[in-house]
């Protein structure tokens, strides 16, 4: 008899889909017969400026060592993170993108006698961690597309180990601000961990939205968690970071993967973060692509969530996937979110000004098509 091999599996294992990414350039490519030069992907909130002069310097300086194992410590990065936040480097947790340690944290924390809360509408791989590890997750019906940061408060229980709040969220690009953000902290016990998802922050400009860093001292029991992927353009080398107390930090060290970012990751990012000319191109960009992509849903009706992030949720109706797949049929790569519960949306990543255009022009041709007019 054949062994079900699914079957010895853990149970939280048994029961998760895996994670869909946005479809690859070429993929699409190969599926239409499209020439890849001519496809467009606004899919997974990359940075449309391509990566920055100084961290392909240090990347292409990177890779006469690749015979060698990288700095399983991170040295370098870890004392420029330092630098750059005034933190300690004994506060910093490296990986390979933020997915990597959203799942050490979970896996430290949390075990099948845990509940984990999250929002409706977050991160998907919130549950899914929760959910691999055998812990209960909570999702916490959104309020306005994004946290509901009261009943958030409100589902923390004698069982709850972690909260993971995204600020600014994906994939709807809401928004809290300081205040509100505190008053929350200020609620949960010091016994439950909270983890600011903070994948977008670059991209806020103004006092009034929260720097997760700067509350580290009045909140010991909160983990900042920061990628590389976004705003500094190095989403293809995985590096992300958490910031905590020495305490939270040493624990996820201990099951930290050894080696877990790679050298050309670690000096691109070490070189990347002086970059400040990059960063501030980069807002400058994602500013004007939010405009334009805004005024360009107005023009046809189209609802949209207003964002903050260097991305934005359009609704386009019950045909949300048949719009989708006519938007593939132009070349034009979206994100459907029916995963998240947002089956009449689609997400899409700001882009350069002739591809924002591209995709506005796209989407018109593909509401007619489904019938929906522009």
């Amino acid at each position: 008899m054949a062994v079900d091999y699914q079957s010895l599996a853990v149970k939280g294992v048994q029961a998760l889909s895996p994670y869909q990414p946005g479809k690859p350039i070429d993929e699409l490519a190969r599926e239409l017969g499209l020439n890849p030069s001519e496809i467009i992907k606004l899919a997974s909130n990359e940075n449309p400026l391509g990566p920055s002069e100084k961290a392909m310097t240090a990347a292409r300086k990177a890779l006469d060592e690749m015979c060698l194992y990288p700095d399983g410590n991170g040295f370098e990065l870890k004392q420029a993170l330092s630098h750059r936040f005034g933190v300690e480097m004994d506060q910093i947790t490296l990986g390979n993108g933020s997915n990597d340690v959203l799942e050490v944290i979970a896996r430290c924390f949390a075990d099948a006698d845990s509940d984990v809360v999250f929002s409706q509408y977050a991160f998907a791989v919130y549950p899914i961690v929760a959910q691999a590890i055998g812990a209960r997750g909570i999702s916490v019906p959104a309020r306005d597309w994004g946290h509901d940061l009261d009943a958030m408060a409100d589902a923390v229980t004698d069982r709850t180990k972690l909260v993971f709040v995204a600020n600014p969220n994906n994939p709807t690009g809401t928004v809290h601000t300081r205040q509100a953000l505190e008053g929350f902290l200020d609620r949960i016990p010091e016994r439950v961990l909270v983890v600011l998802d903070e994948a977008y922050c670059e991209y806020l400009v103004g006092d009034e939205y929260p720097d997760g860093i700067q509350l580290l001292d009045r909140y010991p029991n909160l983990i900042v968690c920061r990628t590389f992927s976004k705003a500094w353009g190095l989403a293809a080398l995985r590096v992300g970071y958490t910031v905590s107390s020495p305490a939270i930090a040493d624990i996820l060290n201990r099951v930290r993967q050894p080696f877990n970012v790679d050298t050309v990751a670690l000096c691109a990012a070490t070189a990347v973060l002086s970059d400040e000319a990059y960063l501030q191109k980069s807002r400058e960009v994602n500013e004007a692509g939010l405009r334009q992509l805004a005024d360009g849903f107005d023009r046809m009706g189209l609802p949209y969530i207003p964002s903050v992030g260097n991305f934005i949720a359009v609704e386009v109706g019950e045909s949300a996937m048949g719009v989708y797949q006519a938007l593939l049929a132009h070349g034009v790569i979206v994100r459907p979110v029916a995963g998240y519960g947002m089956p009449r949306h689609l997400r899409v990543s700001v882009g350069l000004p002739h591809e924002n255009e591209r995709f506005l022009d796209a989407l018109a041709e593909a509401l007619t098509s489904a019938g929906q007019g522009a």
